[in-house]
């Protein structure tokens, strides 16, 4: 198996997916935040002045996807069909779940767009909260499910793929 974004010198290039078919793809990615319990709680009750966390939060994950190509050097300009962002409070681990999804109907995938918008989404809840909470941290940002294309339907956790 070969990287995809280097030529045959190793020099970084651009996929051409020109030749390929238009096929409906889709990604879901995650990735958690973990924070105080009094953080976690501020959050829930929606109690810090700068407003409603998850809800700049989900802007600012849907906004990343969006801008994919703009902050990843090699990543295509996609015209996404759906993009989707949402939350779950974990009391329990003291962290926030953010699950992603992107979908078009295109020739390449959105599996970057699902990472930029959970990865975005984290940020932004660190940023939002790092006045009340210095020692949040984010981890986890993968990629969780994929379809569409060549390269078949990947579910994380399965070394199967099916094409």
């Amino acid at each position: 198996m070969s990287l995809t974004h280097t030529d045959s010198e190793g020099k970084a290039s651009m996929v051409d997916v020109g030749d390929k078919d238009i096929t409906r793809r889709e990604a879901r990615a995650e990735g958690y935040i973990y924070m105080a319990p009094e953080t976690l709680a501020i959050v829930k009750d929606n109690g810090l002045k700068k407003g409603d966390v998850l809800a700049v939060a989900r802007i600012a994950g849907i906004q990343a996807a969006k801008q994919c190509s703009h902050l990843i050097p090699l990543c295509h300009p996609l015209m996404l069909n759906f993009i989707g962002v949402e939350f779950q409070l974990d009391v329990e681990h003291s962290r926030i779940r953010i699950e992603t999804c992107c979908r078009l109907s295109g020739k390449t995938g959105v599996e970057i767009e699902a990472l930029t918008a959970a990865s975005v989404a984290a940020l932004t809840i660190y940023d939002m909260c790092k006045a009340v909470d210095k020692e949040m941290h984010i981890e986890g940002i993968r990629v969780l499910e994929k379809s569409g294309g060549r390269s078949g339907h990947y579910v994380y956790g399965t070394e199967q793929v099916e094409a």
